[in-house]
């Protein structure tokens, strides 16, 4: 590998939780600002939190369809470096938050189903499918299929995404389906300390991005968080030797 996948760790909402961000020195964290989600910080507490991280640690913003306006606000304050993009947003919708900003953006896409439609999610409308412009009932699979890799692979976006849309319950998808896929992207969706490496050593991801996984009873587990990151440096190691 020429590079070592980066690391995510989304999620955070305590001080504890940043505190061992800043021992681990991930590439990015993440604080999420869907309402719907048991991981929502307001911009006041996000604002204290990244004032506690370590400036080398970007900042994400994770927003379900969220006014361009505020994004851009929030991004302009400084209480974030980059936005998330993590709902139904459309290219159009893409042009205008680009507009009022010049920021890093990532667009999050479903790479699957989840398992349990009807489950609970944080972010019930995360990444409701590849293409917005396309109806998944009037197309075959194959046909579907495509047409969400080339929106996925088209995105306006500076990074791509691509979640289980399980909306954090921990499920992953099957990472056969992406393997074709050219364009640099954040893995999410069900990663673990344990699966992390085989990610790595699979796909070799831009970047992996890990919530559910680094928790325990819905909290941020500073020994799982600890890790999740040496097994993705250990497996980046182990890449870069062969």
């Amino acid at each position: 590998m020429n590079s070592m996948t980066k690391i995510k760790l989304c999620g955070l909402m305590t001080a504890a939780d940043i505190l061992t961000a800043n021992e681990l020195m991930p590439d990015y964290i993440g604080f999420v600002f869907a309402p719907k989600s048991r991981r929502y910080v307001v911009p006041g507490q996000a604002e204290r939190l990244k004032g506690l991280l370590d400036p080398r640690i970007r900042a994400v913003g994770v927003f379900v369809n969220e006014a361009p306006e505020r994004i851009a606000e929030l991004l302009e304050e400084g209480i974030i470096d980059i936005a998330q993009l993590h709902g139904s947003e459309t290219p159009e919708y893409v042009r205008v938050l680009r507009a009022l900003t010049d920021r890093p953006l990532i667009q999050a896409f479903r790479a699957d189903s989840p398992a349990d439609p009807s489950a609970d999610s944080p972010l019930s409308s995360a990444a409701e499918s590849f293409s917005s412009e396309s109806s998944a009932k009037e197309s075959s699979a194959a046909e579907s299929s495509a047409a969400e890799t080339s929106a996925a692979e088209s995105s306006a976006a500076d990074y791509i995404l691509l979640d289980s849309g399980s909306g954090g319950t921990g499920e992953t998808f099957d990472w056969e389906r992406i393997r074709h896929i050219r364009r640099p992207y954040f893995l999410a969706g069900g990663l673990t300390p344990d699966n992390a490496a085989e990610a790595v050593h699979l796909l070799h991801p831009y970047a992996v991005d890990v919530s559910s996984g680094i928790e325990t009873d819905g909290h941020k587990d500073r020994d799982k968080m600890i890790k999740f990151v040496h097994a993705v440096r250990e497996a980046c190691r182990k890449e870069d030797e062969q």
